[in-house]
């Protein structure tokens, strides 16, 4: 393989005008930043590119120093939070906008969708706009027919084909956006996290032709996510970016493991909702306090220790957990009225313990608990207050299971 994509101490930077700043601006303010922006510019050459804070406004580095490579045919996984980079780097690589430092070297035409509206025109039709951005692309009109027939099956607006695009829908406008862009020529495709307005069965087909264009067409992806789970299952290799800086690359599992274990899933004890009669003060599972993150094993009990202060005297309350999966997806609900029983007190401090045996399959979770009335009025809710990492039951390490969904049931087979 050869290298498609190279990227080479990339920095962009925007300026920041912050409110109070004045609409108008004389000649000679114009002139006089132009003149500062010169020493500014050589200045950050010099002193490694400092921030930028005037009265005014603030020089912002969306990306800062950047360097990676991609080899033709690779699919790319780009992760981060948001505010990241990766829309700006996206961005960057489509030529929309130019970088404010570094090199980028590409070899081949890139097809992008970056964001609902991109490429299209609203004025036009979805017909006229399939080839309107055919021939941006280079694409001859002959070319462009001879693919016509299989973008408008994938995208399935054949009966809007002849309206204009402004009227769409937003999933309409998507799956249409991107059936132009996976399948006119290109030899690298770019994805940001536009996927998300479809829908889940739109979202799997467009996860499958992104895989076939890479193994069977040789060509590029780049797919910018938060959906952890479309990014293990479509790329092989990732970069993960933090404030503008590329903090990992390599092995996309590998690089989506420690993002999560050091950015994403951090406890954060959130009270999120509730009347503040009852307050949860502290969590304990298997022992373990809240902050940092635990390793539990498969297959073993849990406790869940509550340490509860009351305001006034409250008798009657029932307690629930929810556990969610890397992507915020509920997953498991453990819920007091379930079995059929009441927490009832006058004390205004107490502990209480939940157990339940842990069969959820490797991985990494979070767990919110709450607590309601008898009316099912939310007393406290305490979000993200846990995290931890769930080890495979047969080697105790840190490994994602492949097998299908998060639950693990433990059934006998039996031969009749």
């Amino acid at each position: 393989m050869s290298v498609i994509i190279r990227v080479e101490h990339l920095s962009k930077s925007y300026i920041i005008r912050h409110q109070g700043q004045s609409s108008y601006v004389a000649l000679r303010d114009v002139i006089a930043d132009k003149v500062k922006g010169t020493f500014r510019k050589t200045k950050n050459l010099v002193t490694n590119r400092p921030v930028l804070k005037t009265p005014g406004k603030e020089e912002f580095w969306a990306l800062n120093d950047v360097n990676f490579e991609v080899q033709q045919g690779e699919r790319l996984g780009i992760i981060g939070r948001n505010g990241a980079g990766k829309s700006t780097l996206l961005k960057v690589l489509s030529r929309i906008t130019e970088p404010t430092l570094g090199r980028i070297s590409i070899k081949g035409r890139i097809a992008s969708l970056l964001e609902v509206g991109t490429g299209f025109h609203p004025e036009l039709t979805g017909r006229e706009n399939i080839f309107l951005n055919g021939a941006i692309l280079g694409m001859h009109r002959a070319e462009i027919k001879s693919k016509f027939d299989e973008i408008v099956a994938f995208s399935e607006v054949e009966k809007f084909l002849d309206t204009p695009v402004k009227r769409y829908s937003s999933g309409m406008y998507v799956r249409l956006a991107f059936a132009v862009a996976a399948y006119l020529e290109s030899e690298i495709l770019v994805i940001d996290e536009v996927l998300a307005v479809g829908d889940a069965e739109f979202q799997k087909k467009c996860l499958g032709k992104m895989h076939d264009a890479s193994t069977k067409e040789g060509r590029t992806v780049l797919f910018v996510s938060h959906n952890m789970t479309a990014i293990n299952m479509l790329c092989d290799k990732g970069i993960a970016l933090n404030n503008g800086l590329l903090i990992d690359s390599g092995d996309i599992k590998r690089v989506v493991s420690e993002y999560l274990t050091n950015e994403k899933l951090k406890a954060s004890f959130n009270h999120l909702d509730g009347n503040g009669l009852i307050k949860i003060t502290k969590v304990l599972i298997n022992g373990l306090e809240f902050e940092g993150d635990a390793k539990i094993n498969q297959n073993i009990s849990i406790e869940v220790v509550l340490d509860i202060q009351k305001n006034i005297e409250f008798k009657k309350a029932q307690f629930f957990v929810i556990i969610y999966d890397e992507n915020g997806y509920d997953i498991l609900s453990i819920f007091q009225k379930d079995s059929q029983e009441l927490f009832k007190t006058a004390d205004l401090k107490e502990k209480i313990s939940i157990n339940y045996i842990n069969n959820l399959r490797p991985g990494i979770y979070k767990i919110s608990i709450g607590i309601f009335n008898e009316f099912n009025e939310f007393v406290d809710w305490v979000d993200n207050c846990f995290f931890m990492r769930v080890l495979n039951q047969f080697n105790n390490e840190e490994q994602f299971d492949n097998r299908l969904g998060k639950v693990i049931v433990n059934a006998k087979f039996d031969l009749l």
